[in-house]
């Protein structure tokens, strides 16, 4: 869905989030049956709100974001949404990988070995000290 431009509020995310997670696509289906239950070693959610935005799947260990375009992404007014996402996510230190469905659908086991790939690459965050934060 294009943005808007306006920000949306936390509670609005978090509502949005939950409608996603019950009409996930297929690609989508297919990935997190591969992603959930900690299969790669990492921990990820899905169609988690993160800033003012909403990623498909989203590692904190490994400050990775996955997204799975389908055929809206390559509209000129969704394209410049993802390019403006990912480059805030990328400003907070997030790796963002970007599959197409067809990827995943084709070959999920070197799209999984890409994502693996990356959070080897990406360091977990250092533990916080007892009574920081």
């Amino acid at each position: 869905m294009p943005h808007s431009g306006r920000p949306k509020s936390q509670r609005r995310l978090k509502s949005q989030a939950r409608v996603l997670r019950l009409t996930l696509t297929q690609a989508e289906l297919a990935l997190w049956h591969r992603l959930r239950n900690r299969a790669l070693g990492a921990k990820f959610r899905r169609q988690a709100p993160l800033g003012g935005f909403i990623v498909d799947f989203y590692c904190h260990e490994g400050r990775t974001v996955i997204e799975l375009d389908g055929g809206v992404h390559r509209e000129s007014s969704q394209a410049a949404y993802d390019q403006e996402r990912d480059e805030w996510l990328a400003e907070r230190g997030f790796h963002v990988l970007r599959f197409d469905n067809s990827e995943v659908e084709r070959d999920i086991d070197a799209v999984l070995a890409r994502i693996v790939e990356a959070l080897t690459l990406c360091p977990s965050p250092a533990p916080r000290e007892r009574g920081a934060g």
